[in-house]
């Protein structure tokens, strides 16, 4: 008989654990991109609608950077320097934002699937 295996936890935070992450559900997938962040923060970044996650100590604890053509702005906790999570300029209507799921137990990124994404040039998926 097969057990069934414990969902990975939801809840992840950043290094020094003063900006706390709880999902809505796992995501089904994630992405690895190569832009010229990503491949420096090692981010792997599970979208969702915004305002779906809660983020705790957010925005006391978290300093933002806008870079590239302006469209998000990236936050990384003030104390421990971890990229946590990233959010549009423009808060549009079915706007979404990225959570770094390097942020949570290994459990969660090893539950789905990772995409690569070509963000330094052709800015499509490689698999």
């Amino acid at each position: 008989m097969d057990k069934k295996q414990p969902s990975p936890s939801l809840d992840g935070s950043c290094h020094c654990g003063a900006v706390r992450i709880t999902l809505p559900e796992v995501p089904d997938t994630a992405t690895s991109c190569n832009c010229s962040l990503c491949r420096r923060t090692g981010g792997i970044w599970a979208f969702y609608g915004l305002g779906t996650v809660s983020i705790q100590g957010h925005p006391e604890n978290t300093e933002r950077y806008i870079w590239g053509d302006r469209t998000l702005v990236n936050f990384r906790c003030k104390g421990c320097g971890i990229i946590t999570h990233w959010e549009p300029l423009d808060a549009a209507p079915g706007a979404r934002h990225g959570v770094n799921l390097r942020n949570f137990e290994p459990e969660l990124l090893e539950s789905v699937i990772v995409r690569r994404f070509d963000g330094a040039k052709t800015w499509k998926f490689l698999d």
